[in-house]
Formats: structure tokens, sequence, C-alpha cells
């Protein structure tokens, strides 16, 4: 089936308590084998991903599934600065658009996140009132303090670029200054502490679903290239704790973090493949 047989995407706002989060809704061509909730990455990585998302939705629609984009409190064209975000809101916006995509579809429904958002998906599901299906990561971060380093790195470098940064203070300068109840501002976006904090505390073994389908995508520059490290620990731990989790890996570039917008037509295959398995075991 051709993404040309898919029908048009309908955008909406979805009223939530304390404001409205922008939607994109792609209907399933033909009869609806399913239901899809794309859960979108952190700060920029997000703008950088919309055209892969965008492709991922209409595949997925014109195989037959309903997907819903959503952007997140603070996030995109939804209500609210991302300053005023936190860990346990956006929880509650997936909570919404799950609710929305069971009533209107009434389908099976699939969480497909993208590196924080993979994490964000999980945490979720831990206390969600209906399991989903299975769950499609595609190079999730679910090292918080690894992530929120990375993160924090990007101050670090633009102040030692702008001349008024401590290379030897570096990121725990801006830790110490997120304790004391502060807001950073790191790359046009506003860090408020109670979500630095939520990040930072991540755990990849608490994430680990229990008795759903994991589908696991890391991107690599070549087949024959292993698993990253951290990657390959985390789920053989999942497998030892019996999460019927499947890794695999797809050439492609990161395009979430590249400063063209880039497509993985590859992972897009691959996702299709894994989300249309009658059988999730490993």
């Amino acid at each position: 089936m051709t993404l040309a047989r898919a029908a048009a995407a309908e955008p909406f706002f979805l009223v939530v308590d304390g404001g409205q989060r922008f939607c994109l809704f792609h209907p399933a061509a033909g009869a609806c084998r399913g239901a899809v909730l794309y859960v979108h990455p952190f700060a920029e990585e997000m703008n950088r991903s919309r055209r892969m998302a965008a492709l991922q939705a209409r595949a997925l629609a014109a195989l037959g599934y309903g997907v819903l984009q959503i952007d997140l409190h603070g996030c995109g064209d939804s209500s609210g600065d991302f300053g005023d975000a936190r860990w346990e809101g956006w929880k509650r916006d997936l909570a919404a658009a799950s609710a929305w995509l069971d009533a209107r579809l009434g389908q099976p429904l699939t969480l497909l996140g993208l590196r924080l958002g993979g994490a964000l998906a999980l945490d979720f599901v831990r206390g969600a009132a209906k399991a989903p299906a299975a769950i499609v990561l595609w190079q999730p971060a679910l090292s918080g303090q690894a992530f929120m380093t990375q993160f924090l790195r990007l101050r670090v470098a633009n102040d030692m670029l702008s001349g008024g940064g401590d290379a030897k203070a570096g990121t725990a300068s801006l830790r110490a200054a997120l304790a004391r109840g502060e807001t950073l501002e790191i790359a046009g976006y506003d860090l408020h502490p109670e979500l630095a904090q939520a990040i930072d505390t991540l755990d990849p073994a608490l994430l680990a679903p229990r008795a759903i389908p994991v589908h696991w995508f890391e991107l690599a520059t070549s087949a024959d290239r292993p698993l990253p490290a951290g990657a390959s620990s985390t789920i053989e731990r999942w497998r030892r704790a019996r999460v019927p989790v499947q890794a695999r890996q797809v050439v492609g570039q990161p395009f979430w973090s590249t400063q063209e917008i880039t497509e993985c037509p590859a992972l897009v295959a691959a996702t299709c493949d894994a989300i249309r398995e009658p059988d999730h075991a490993v």
C-alpha cells in the first residue's frame, strides 16, 4: 500500500486541564487495525524530528492504523511555555491522548517514543489505567542522568564560547543552580528545576515494562556495528526480567540531532513491520 492512499491528517486542539494540546490525527486507510500514539522527544530534538514523525504516521495510516501526534504541554503549538512543563503533566497529556484514541477508535494501542519520549512513554505505562498492546522505542534515552548531563553541556558550551563559562565547574554548577530552585535557559529553552529533577532520576531498570512487547530500534552508520553498550546492557537486564523486548539496528543518521532535515526510510519500514507483526514474542 502506498502512502498516497492515506487520508489527510486532521489537526485539532485537545482540551485538557489547564489548556489545550495541539494534535494531528492520521486516520487509518480502510478498516482500522490499531491505534498508535507518538511521543515526541525533548526540546529542539522535537522540531528536528517532525519530518520523520510525519513520514512514519503517514506510512502507518496507509497500513490501516490511526496515528495521533500530540504536542505536549509547553511544546510546539500547545498552550503554555516550555518553562511551565512538568514531567507528571506530560504523562497526564499522554493519558488524555490515549483516552481520545480509545474513544475514537476502540483499538489496541501502540506507543511510539523517540529518545526521551521513549522514557516518558515507559514511565507513563507504569501508572496507565490501560496497558498498551506494544511499545516501540526509537533510540531511547532511558538514563535520565546521562541525558540531563548531555543537555546541560549545551549551556556549558555556549557559556564557554561567550567567555562567561567556567570550564572547571561545568555541569556541576548548573545542577547546583537547579538544586537551589533556579530555572536555567539552555539552547533557547527554559528548564524548570522540577522537570530537570524528574528527568535526572529516571532509571532504565525501573522503566522496564512488564509483559508488554517492546520493539527497540537503534540507528547506526553501518549494519555491522554492534548495539551501543548502554542499550545492550539495558536490553539484557530487561530480558532477564522477562520483558519481551526485540532489538533491531537500522542504518541511518540521527535525524533528531542533524542540522539539516534528515529522513530514514529504513526505520519507517522497519517500524511498520514491527507494529503489524501478529506475534510480538521475542
